[in-house]
């Protein structure tokens, strides 16, 4: 799995490769050092994972986040852990918020599970982020009607958080073909998260038994 690390810190980005350095599966391709450098990188790079600081010069992460959506998974990394970065992050499409103080095992199994295409949230974010999630949507929320019966399954199985693997098993399809109804899903609910897919499944009363997985030795992420 191939990572590229941005921070314009060249001690932070020092320390987050010798990090990662030390799982067989993933290889550090390149390092930038701001958002716009990030984005030049990811283009000629092709990262599976971008570990992407927030407060950086030129462009920040979160406007390098949004240019980026779609191309890869951006996990941001970061010392800033209030509302506005995080949520900020998350709807400019990162697959996952991390504080620099987290473990080292917990940064390279937050690579690997965004190049899964899983979310991932620190665990000191993650009673916030579920806060808003839950939070009721706008009376009257409606679904799009260009869904098709399978997006409206992809987007069944995001409100009760499966990750990509476990819907392609409830499906029966290709990792690559659940990624795809994904991307169709949020792009025709028109927002960038599942979080945000999954409130207005809630609101709009498409979504069966809340919270159900069909794997519970596989838990995923939200």
């Amino acid at each position: 799995m191939k990572v590229l690390i941005v921070d314009d810190h060249a001690t932070v980005r020092m320390g987050i490769r010798l990090v990662l350095q030390a799982a067989e599966d993933l290889e550090v391709i390149g390092e930038a050092a701001d958002g716009r450098s990030a984005i030049s990188m990811a283009k000629a790079l092709s990262p599976d994972v971008i570990l992407m600081d927030l407060r950086m010069p030129v462009l920040d992460g979160i406007e390098a986040t949004k240019a980026l959506h779609g191309s890869c998974a951006v996990v941001v990394l970061t010392t800033f852990d209030d509302d506005e970065y995080l949520f900020g992050a998350l709807q400019a499409g990162a697959h996952g918020f991390l504080l620099k103080s987290a473990q080292p095992q917990a940064i390279i199994m937050a690579v690997r599970a965004a190049g899964r295409g899983e979310s991932v949230l620190d665990p000191q974010v993650t009673s916030r982020v579920l806060a808003r999630a839950l939070a009721p949507e706008p009376a009257g929320a409606k679904l799009p009607e260009g869904l098709t019966a399978r997006e409206r399954e992809v987007l069944d199985g995001l409100a009760q958080g499966l990750s990509n693997p476990q819907l392609a098993r409830r499906l029966g399809i290709g990792h690559s073909t659940v990624k795809t109804h994904v991307s169709q899903v949020l792009a025709k609910l028109g927002v960038s998260t599942r979080l945000q897919a999954a409130r207005i499944a809630f609101a709009a009363g498409a979504t069966s038994s809340p919270g159900r997985r069909d794997d519970p030795a596989d838990p995923g992420r939200p």
